[in-house]
């Protein structure tokens, strides 16, 4: 598309002469951003889709259960035992330069052919490019998609151009990947303390927070990156909502080690007038007891107006979340499921003593139930849309022995998800 703005026609004009993706750059991602298959054999031979090299596995269970590390090239292997022989897969790097003074986030799609007995081969190709001002201001430079004829979002016509393309939040929810380690910075960023660490954002997400908003730079310079985390996961603005209470941790040395349970308990306070500029209240020395204390008054709070509303409520969440009713799944031992109902909801907090009970009004979260042999373990809440895990809650607010594969597992069937959420 053509430039609309004189913003747009700056960043053109800037985006002329930026060099392309060099050969270090596409080598390094060569070697950390794929998931390369150490392919093993009934037998228990395993070749690695790397080199190509062969040797003899040592214990099935040992081989696939844990990473493999090829004795010939050293690269990391996810061994699956198949008679497949070509494995084929693509994969996002993103490389974070700046040029004419802009921070620009590249982002190149990498495709991996893998032959058993063969090394692997590799193309690349640069498919989108987000351009940042100092000020926050940013727009995108894209290839065509193929939008007719595929569930993918992200089908790139690689031969066509990169072009200036209308802000569509597709192009948001394209797979950051792996980070190119050798990260060009504009000095505006570089002063708002940010350390080249993330806290599970996207890049765009929080170079645009950081540039917009000198809270963001304040939760990181002192070091309360938690919480600033725990923010940009629930959405930055509702950082109004907590920022005075900050304030008063901030310039009592208060150490936040649980921003999550923090924020539920800010909440609380909020529902039952506390004054969120006292001390006493926002820093209690014992995070857990005050808030567990508080969550027992708000559920006898809500227990009428709960009983009274449960059929309304019941056909909204219906409405609402129906889409994913039925959604199971399961990696052998754990089993996750979709809760159905805002009773399920109420009785998931009630049996593990959390506040997911009033999740059920949340418009953005999905609540699954992680089980084992019908044993509840944690709640898990994720995010539709940013289609990632938000949180995920054992008993009494402790993470179980499973806490890591749940999230693991969560998030491997994201895309089940939102087949569901696009359907």
């Amino acid at each position: 598309m053509k430039a609309k703005n004189k913003f747009q026609q700056q960043i053109v004009e800037a985006s002329k002469p930026l060099p392309a993706i060099t050969k270090t750059q596409a080598q390094w991602g060569y070697d950390n951003a794929i998931e390369h298959i150490g392919r093993r054999t009934d037998k228990g031979i395993i070749t690695c889709t790397k080199c190509g090299h062969s040797w003899q596995g040592t214990n099935y269970l040992i081989d696939t259960l844990t990473d493999c590390i090829c004795p010939n090239c050293k690269a990391k292997l996810t061994v699956k035992t198949t008679k497949q022989r070509v494995f084929n897969g693509s994969y996002y790097m993103t490389v974070i330069t700046t040029h004419k003074g802009y921070q620009v986030l590249r982002t190149v799609m990498i495709k991996s052919v893998g032959k058993v007995g063969k090394p692997c081969e590799y193309t690349h190709s640069e498919v989108m490019q987000r351009w940042i001002a100092p000020n926050g201001k940013h727009c995108t430079f894209a290839k065509l998609r193929q939008t007719m004829g595929t569930m993918y979002y992200d089908s790139w016509i690689f031969h066509t151009d990169m072009e200036l393309r209308q802000e569509n939040d597709v192009y948001n929810r394209i797979f950051t990947g792996e980070v190119y380690p050798r990260l060009k910075l504009i000095a505006e960023i570089k002063r708002t303390g940010f350390k080249n660490s993330f806290y599970g954002q996207k890049p765009l997400d929080m170079f645009r927070t950081l540039l917009t908003d000198s809270r963001a730079e304040t939760l990181l310079k002192t070091g309360y990156t938690n919480l600033f985390e725990r923010i940009m996961d629930i959405g930055w603005k509702k950082i109004d909502n907590y920022w005075q209470s900050i304030r008063i941790c901030i310039r009592n040395g208060y150490k936040i080690e649980d921003a999550t349970l923090w924020c539920d308990y800010i909440d609380n306070l909020r529902f039952f007038g506390k004054d969120l500029y006292n001390a006493k209240y926002v820093c209690p020395t014992n995070l857990h007891a005050e808030h567990d204390r508080y969550m027992r008054k708000k559920a006898k709070a809500d227990a009428q107006a709960e009983l009274e509303k449960q059929l309304e409520k019941e056909a909204e969440y219906r409405e609402a979340k129906s889409k994913f009713f039925g959604l199971v799944f399961s990696d052998g031992l754990i089993s996750v499921r979709v809760l159905e109902s805002v009773a399920d909801i109420v009785l998931e907090g009630k049996l593990m003593h959390h506040c997911v009970g009033s999740y059920h009004s949340k418009t953005d979260s999905l609540i699954l139930s992680a089980c084992i042999d019908g044993q509840r373990i944690e709640t898990i809440e994720v995010s539709l849309s940013q289609l990632k895990v938000i949180q995920s809650r054992g008993n009494c607010n402790k993470n179980s022995e499973h806490h890591s594969r749940i999230i693991n597992l969560v998030e491997s069937n994201i895309p089940l998800i939102e087949e569901r959420l696009v359907a």
